[in-house]
């Protein structure tokens, strides 16, 4: 990877116990929200549970952190956190306990960090699944959690949430002010159970406990969404047309989605199903979804088609790259082209002093990518790169492609090199 010389984040720095004056401020910031939407804590297996253990947790929206914080408190904690929460804030977070990451690396200074965590006799909180779930449902995860596990040799802790998604989906961040949430905090594995289990018994084990559908959730609770702009921002997910087939061309408005290419709509009730609005008699082929994450696996499946087809290609799309080297601010870093395919991610590109940049991800080595929706509420959607050095947030221009089908080709490519080399593909794991 060529490019500008920065100054990089110290990912080595030890995580710090958190400050014993900012943990009542912890609690203090999660408390309103905990409080605002009723979340309900149901712990199992937990009598007599005490640090140090780990507690893997699902992820869906910023209300996952103050949901872990109000069931852990007083007890200290160390969390995984993105580079992008670091920025500009990077010493408070630090002393609050957070831990760095760029996300879907291999590295190997983020298991010495949880192991110095272990060591203080602290909780290493961590959020596998890397990213906010796309539409409610499990993401993938990784392989690596069983030996991580094994090698802490502490109790491991789940909890998963419920109403978080629905609540403040990633594709519209808004507050739908659903109440009561839920989530479970459970034990799965005692150190003496952990020490008797093989790796695949953990995973085994964690993949069941992080089994979770937000959309069935709301519905089996009958909790109503009335909030008039509850279908913007869906398009982001679900991209291609399940009428005409057509990608790229699905947008949204107030409680509609619609594809702009055949004229097919759907209106988005508050209990979150969709109902097609016109009838779909000109394709003969036309499917069409009320649950969202049906249509989500559809589109999953198109793309394993095209993988392996060996058809699967974004073509070269131009971009924009911007860098974050460290905590201090996003650089731009200059414009040039992305291109993905069945052998990775490659960026080519030159910056503002007439300087090449490049980079290139294997596809054998990603299991999974980060991607963003209008980042920041103006940057628009992005896919963001990760070494273990740096993060480049890349920007296509055009309208031509879909991160979410980027992300959904990154994980399938995966799978189909662990098929050609006889590896299992396990259900929710890489």
């Amino acid at each position: 990877m060529d490019g500008k010389n920065f100054t990089r984040f110290d990912m080595g720095k030890p995580p710090v116990r958190t400050k014993w004056y900012l943990r009542p401020l912890t609690i203090m910031l999660s408390l309103p929200d905990v409080w605002k939407h009723r979340a309900k804590i149901t712990k199992i297996r937990t009598e007599g549970l005490k640090p140090p253990y780990v507690l893997l947790c699902n992820h869906n929206a910023f209300l996952d952190f103050k949901v872990a914080t109000k069931a852990i408190f007083p007890k200290r904690a160390n969390y995984v956190v993105a580079i992008d929460g670091f920025i500009g804030r990077e010493k408070l977070l630090r002393n609050v306990g957070c831990i760095c990451k760029r996300k879907f690396t291999n590295d190997i200074v983020l298991v010495k960090q949880l192991r110095r965590v272990i060591q203080n006799g602290d909780i290493a909180v961590i959020y596998p699944e890397a990213r906010y779930s796309l539409c409610g449902t499990t993401a993938v995860l990784p392989e690596s959690l069983g030996k991580l596990c094994k090698l802490l040799k502490v109790p491991v802790v789940t909890m998963i949430c419920h109403g978080h998604h629905v609540n403040s989906p990633f594709w519209n961040l808004h507050d739908r002010k659903v109440k009561p949430t839920e989530a479970e905090m459970t034990c799965i594995f005692t150190p003496e159970e952990l020490a008797s289990a093989s790796v695949d018994e953990v995973n085994r084990k964690i993949t069941e406990m992080f089994q979770y559908d937000d959309y069935a959730w709301q519905k089996e609770r009958g909790i109503a969404i009335h909030y008039k702009g509850r279908a913007e921002g869906l398009h982001k997910v679900l991209y291609q047309c399940p009428v005409c087939r057509t990608e790229f061309r699905m947008n949204s408005k107030g409680t509609k989605l619609f594809c702009e290419a055949c004229g097919s709509s759907w209106t988005m009730s508050p209990l979150s199903e969709l109902s097609l609005d016109n009838e779909a008699v000109k394709y003969p082929e036309a499917v069409t979804f009320s649950h969202i994450p049906d249509w989500y696996e559809w589109e999953r499946a198109n793309v394993r088609a095209e993988v392996e087809a060996g058809t699967y290609s974004t073509g070269e799309l131009e971009v924009h790259v911007d860098s974050l080297p460290n905590a201090d601010r996003f650089v731009r870093l200059g414009n040039g082209t992305m291109v993905h395919d069945r052998n990775g991610f490659r960026v080519n590109g030159t910056d503002d002093e007439g300087n090449p940049f490049s980079m290139e991800i294997p596809a054998k080595t990603q299991y999974s990518v980060h991607i963003e929706y209008e980042y920041l509420g103006k940057y628009g959607d992005c896919v963001d790169l990760n070494t273990l050095t740096d993060t480049w947030y890349t920007y296509p221009h055009g309208r031509d492609w879909a991160v979410t089908k980027m992300a959904l080709a990154t994980e399938e490519i995966y799978y189909y090199y662990r098929r050609q080399e006889g590896r299992p593909c396990k259900p929710g794991l890489a």
